[in-house]
């Protein structure tokens, strides 16, 4: 279960969220930047409960795709992200919108909810009852927004524009550390991806 709960949440990567939202960090005052979060949240929680509670089904019997080309493909995905992590530190902008409800909505999809997030949420429905697959989503998704929470929290309380510049600095090497385990996350999904569709070839 802690397996499963750390690989969703070093998927969810807070800290590469944290410096993400950049943009409406600035825009937003702390409650509407939560309120935002929050919503996003639930939003990628309810996209990922639905596909665990599925399963393969919406692949194999809606979407007529084998879930083993998912896996693969997800982590193909996966593994792109890490390598611009890592390589270039590479941040993915989001601009600022009127309507919080959007903004939200954009948040959640495509970076709280992508192949990667989708492709473990149905690995966890293997892997455990459906009563611990729950609190190990919600679990993921409440301490991925609580620790987006504290590192605001934290940048709010830091005084001067150098501190908080060496702040996100430090984030940045926080991403780029937290690329390398991502990665991992993707070479080990298209691997069982393969060695999958060669066992059932057999």
């Amino acid at each position: 279960m802690l397996a499963s709960l750390i690989e969703l949440l070093i998927m969810l990567n807070p800290f590469a969220l944290f410096l993400y939202l950049e943009p409406i960090r600035k825009d937003l005052n702390h409650k509407q930047f939560i309120t935002v979060i929050f919503k996003a949240s639930i939003i990628s929680l309810t996209i990922c409960y639905v596909f665990f509670l599925s399963g393969e089904f919406l692949f194999v019997k809606v979407f007529l795709i084998d879930f083993e080309s998912f896996r693969i493909f997800g982590g193909i995905i996966i593994f792109s992200f890490a390598y611009f992590f890592i390589v270039k530190g590479q941040r993915a902008l989001i601009m600022i919108k009127e309507n919080l409800d959007d903004l939200a909505s954009e948040i959640a999809l495509p970076f709280m909810v992508g192949a990667g997030t989708i492709s473990l949420s149905i690995i966890t429905s293997y892997k455990h009852t459906p009563l611990v697959g729950s609190f190990v989503l919600v679990a993921a998704f409440g301490l991925n927004f609580f620790l987006i929470y504290l590192l605001k929290k934290i940048r709010d309380s830091l005084e001067g524009k150098k501190i908080k510049t060496a702040y996100d600095k430090n984030m940045e090497v926080l991403l780029r550390l937290n690329g390398f385990f991502i990665g991992a996350i993707g070479i080990n999904m298209i691997l069982s991806g393969i060695k999958n569709m060669f066992a059932l070839g057999v």
